[in-house]
């Protein structure tokens, strides 16, 4: 036979104290600036650390690739522009 324990609001609370969802953390791509989990490929540009490690435009149609590197180019093109400029780039002007 079981004994019967008292179950207060205090310890359910204490119980469940760890079942609340984290937050997860969201970097984003240095290639493509797209959202992405830490630690994982870019699934917009396939890469990892400035690697290029799986090939996107591979497994995509002829009317998607066209539209993807159309999409790539002008990310890699705004990009481009938003980096700031060095001491040796700025001596030049």
């Amino acid at each position: 036979m079981t004994v019967r324990m008292r179950h207060t609001r205090s310890h359910t609370g204490n119980r469940r104290s760890h079942h609340a969802l984290k937050v997860q953390n969201i970097a984003q791509c240095q290639h493509c600036a797209a959202p992405i989990r830490p630690h994982t490929v870019c699934m917009n540009c396939g890469r990892y650390q400035e690697r290029q490690v799986v090939d996107v435009l591979k497994k995509l149609t002829k009317k998607e690739k066209k539209r993807k590197q159309k999409e790539l180019a002008a990310q890699e093109a705004e990009a481009a522009e938003s980096k700031p400029l060095d001491a040796a780039s700025l001596s030049k002007k």
